[in-house]
């Protein structure tokens, strides 16, 4: 535990200490702010209707979908590609630390970050519930969502930066994975085979999400996620000890 601990500080650390870390939190933190004032300007709208469901804007949309992707991209492409290219990789992997350490330290400081980028956009529920009837169940649902996608797109980030030694390379291999399995979701539809469309609705990320929405946690899709993890975490420390071997 000590050495995952220990990357795991040494990578977060490493987070706050890079100008690409300010510029996505900038970034976020801008977007999130312009959509937060279009939900104020709407309820201060005597025309609209009330709702108790005022943080849909922000928890769903097209442009949401794209800002998680975009996070999960540029949160995990530099954590072993750059080990790769700079070589400190090779000094790493001789201390006494295993490679399923290296790679669960370095996704769950990952992951702290994305959480923390998230962090401040609580204040914006406080302050809607001073002008609209707040329903919390499903904004809790819909932030645990948040988090449980952010957790699995991450860990496909982590499989593709311990694939190659370029960067660029692994955002552009983990945007178009992550893009391609939030389209297969969508195409349930066009499917008259039950099998298929059981399958992909299982996958539909998009579906799970609009659960979370609704404060709807369903054992299926946590089962779904966990596994997910695990799967591609193993698989990018199987291909980091690969390396290790060459």
């Amino acid at each position: 535990m000590r050495a995952l601990n220990a990357t795991f500080q040494r990578e977060l650390r490493a987070y706050f200490v890079s100008p690409l870390a300010y510029l996505v939190m900038t970034f976020f933190l801008v977007y999130n702010g312009f959509t937060f004032g279009a939900v104020i300007s709407y309820l201060n709208d005597p025309r609209a209707p009330g709702t108790d469901r005022p943080m849909d804007s922000i928890f769903q949309g097209f442009f949401f979908w794209v800002l998680l992707l975009f996070l999960a991209t540029v949160l995990t492409m530099r954590l072993i590609s750059e080990e790769l290219r700079s070589g400190s990789i090779e000094v790493l992997m001789t201390a006494p630390i295993t490679e399923a350490q290296v790679v669960v330290g370095k996704y769950l400081a990952a992951l702290t970050f994305y959480c923390a980028l998230w962090a401040p956009t609580v204040a914006y529920c406080l302050i809607i519930s001073h002008y609209s009837r707040v329903d919390w169940g499903p904004i809790a649902g819909g932030y645990f969502g948040i988090f449980c996608l952010g957790a699995f797109f991450l860990s496909i980030g982590v499989l593709f930066s311990a694939l190659t030694r370029s960067q660029l390379l692994a955002a552009i291999m983990t945007f178009a994975v992550l893009a391609i399995l939030f389209v297969v979701g969508l195409l349930e539809n066009l499917f008259n085979n039950e099998l298929a469309k059981q399958t992909l609705g299982y996958v539909d990320l998009y579906g799970h999400m609009e659960e979370f929405h609704k404060g709807i946690v369903d054992s299926r899709h946590l089962i779904y996620y966990a596994s997910a993890i695990c799967f591609f975490l193993f698989l990018a420390s199987r291909a980091l000890a690969d390396r290790k071997w060459r």
